[in-house]
C-alpha cells in the first residue's frame, strides 16, 4: 500500500465533500481495498505515542459553532484492537514507548475524510496519536518503524494540513484567494518532496522563510512526516489533490509510493 498525507479542512466537508471531498474519494477508488487504516490525526496530541484501542469507536465532535446537522452524523467504522496492539509492538521494538487507548473515538481529522473514502464505514480504523513536543524526526522516525504495517494491507494516512493559520483564516474569512505565503509555501514543500529533499522538509521552520507563519504550532503538519517515513527512504511523492479554503488553508493531499510502486 502507499501512504496518504490529507489535508482535512473544516468539518463541513463531512457535509458537504467538496473539491477535497471528491478528491479523497478518488484516491480511495484509485487504490486495493485495504485491510484497515491507521489514521494519524492531528487532533490528537499526547505525550507519547498511543492507539485507539476501541472495537467500536465513536464518533467524535471535537468542534463547536457549526449546523446542528453536523452533530448528527456518525461514522461507524470499527475498530481493531489487534491492529492496534500491532503497531504498538513495531513503535516498541523501534525504542517508541507506545500505549492503547481502549476509550478513544475517531475525531473530525479521521472520520471526515474516512466519509469520503470509505462511505460504508466498513473498513477498520485504528488511529495514532501526535506528540508535538518531539518534532518532525520522531514522527519520520514512528512512520518507519510502523511500515511492515503498509505491507500487511494497512493503508496509513496522515490527516492535517498543508497549512495550517487559524488566526490568519480567521482575519481573512470571506477571503477566496490564498495568501501569497500560503501559496509560497505550499509550493515549496511540493518541490521538496518531489525532489525527495528530506532534510529540507524536516528543517522546515529553518529552511522556509514562511514556514512558522504558516505552521505556528507544529501538531498540524506532523502527521506528514508519519507517513513519509512509513513509505520509505526511496519513496517517490505525487501530490494528488492542489487547492486551498478560504485564504489561509492549504488543502494540498499527497501520495507516496514505495521505490518501484509508483
Amino acid at each position: 500500500m502507499p501512504t496518504l498525507f490529507l489535508s482535512h479542512g473544516s468539518p463541513l466537508h463531512a457535509l458537504q465533500a467538496g473539491d477535497a471531498g471528491e478528491a479523497w474519494a478518488g484516491l480511495a477508488a484509485a487504490l486495493p481495498r485495504p485491510r484497515a487504516v491507521l489514521m494519524i490525526s492531528a487532533h490528537w496530541e499526547t505525550d507519547l505515542p498511543q492507539l485507539s484501542g476501541h472495537d467500536a469507536p465513536e464518533t467524535v465532535h471535537d468542534f463547536s459553532g457549526f449546523p446542528r446537522e453536523l452533530y448528527s452524523l456518525r461514522y461507524h467504522a470499527p475498530g481493531d484492537p489487534v491492529l492496534a496492539q500491532r503497531a504498538a509492538g513495531l513503535l516498541h521494538q523501534a525504542g517508541s514507548a507506545a500505549s492503547i487507548d481502549a476509550d478513544r473515538g475517531l475525531d473530525h481529522g479521521a472520520w471526515v475524510p474516512l466519509r469520503w473514502m470509505y462511505p460504508q464505514a466498513d473498513v477498520p480504523v485504528v488511529q495514532l496519536s501526535v506528540q508535538p513536543s518531539r518534532g518532525p524526526r520522531a514522527h519520520l522516525a514512528m512512520g518507519a518503524a510502523l511500515r511492515p504495517l503498509a505491507d500487511e494491507g494497512v493503508l496509513i494516512i496522515g490527516s492535517g494540513h498543508v497549512t495550517h493559520n487559524l488566526g490568519d483564516w480567521f482575519r481573512s474569512r470571506g477571503g477566496t484567494q490564498p495568501l501569497p505565503y500560503v501559496v509560497a509555501f505550499a509550493e515549496w514543500l511540493h518541490q521538496k518532496l518531489t525532489a525527495g529533499e528530506r532534510e529540507a522538509v524536516l528543517d522546515y521552520r529553518t529552511a522556509q522563510p514562511d514556514a512558522v507563519r504558516a505552521h505556528p504550532t507544529e501538531e498540524h503538519f506532523l502527521p506528514l512526516f508519519v507517513a513519509l517515513g512509513a513509505a520509505g527512504i526511496e519513496a517517490h511523492a505525487r501530490r494528488v489533490h492542489r487547492g486551498h479554503e478560504g485564504a489561509a488553508l492549504s488543502m494540498d493531499a499527497y501520495r507516496f509510493d514505495m521505490h518501484g510502486t509508483a
